[in-house]
């Protein structure tokens, strides 16, 4: 059973034993099942307009199936939609290879693609999201960023941009919280993914602190 006790500071702590959250099968377990985490994950961890945060989500088939017969099927981790008709893809990848870039680009143009019934629905295709976790740092190994947002831009004047498609790349191995971010959410997102582990025996205090990050946890605790 779980039991809460205080550190040097006085700060509680609960103690227990925890799966790894960036395990395939306990990432989709926290990510996959509890739409209010994965709201609060992905206003945090994506690039949206301060004005259009995600409000709400309804978890779609992961399984992304190909437009001809014969294509090739894929599964991602997470797939969800919004209140705005958005398209979220979450991936949690625990080995980098390049192979993954690729998968990803197919993966995103078939979320494009299965909004699309007729011509006349061009007009309400809404933006993809594709949010992929690295547990890995060889995704761009010359620099110490963590974090990497490409989108589709004008060569020339890349202040232009197409709006439909965004992919969004964390190296987990190089996130430190002191080297980042203004938005807390962020960081204490990113501070449950690297320092929950199968050897935690307790959850930093900080991440506890809040309402929803400290639910996260405890779906993990097989105490």
């Amino acid at each position: 059973m779980k039991h809460a006790k205080e550190n040097s500071k006085g700060e509680k702590k609960v103690k227990g034993k925890y799966l790894n959250p960036k395990a395939d099968l306990t990432f989709k377990l926290v990510f996959g099942e509890h739409k209010d985490l994965t709201l609060s994950f992905l206003n945090a961890l994506l690039p949206l307009a301060e004005d259009a945060p995600i409000t709400s989500i309804e978890y779609e088939t992961p399984e992304m199936v190909p437009e001809k017969e014969g294509g090739k099927n894929s599964v991602v981790d997470v797939l969800c939609t919004d209140a705005r008709g958005r398209h979220f893809i979450v991936e949690m990848q625990m080995n980098w290879h390049e192979e993954f870039k690729k998968r990803i680009i197919m993966n995103t143009s078939k979320a494009i693609m299965k909004q699309v019934g007729t011509a006349e629905l061009f007009t309400k295709i809404q933006p993809v999201y594709s949010l992929n976790l690295l547990n890995d740092d060889r995704f761009q190994p010359d620099t110490d960023d963590f974090y990497h947002d490409y989108a589709i831009l004008n060569v020339d004047h890349p202040e232009r941009s197409l709006d439909y498609l965004r992919f969004v790349f964390v190296e987990l191995p190089k996130f430190k919280p002191r080297n980042v971010m203004e938005k807390k959410m962020a960081v204490l997102w990113l501070r449950f993914l690297t320092e929950i582990s199968e050897d935690t025996d307790e959850v930093p205090a900080e991440l506890l602190e809040d309402e929803e990050i400290s639910k996260a946890p405890k779906n993990l605790n097989i105490t």
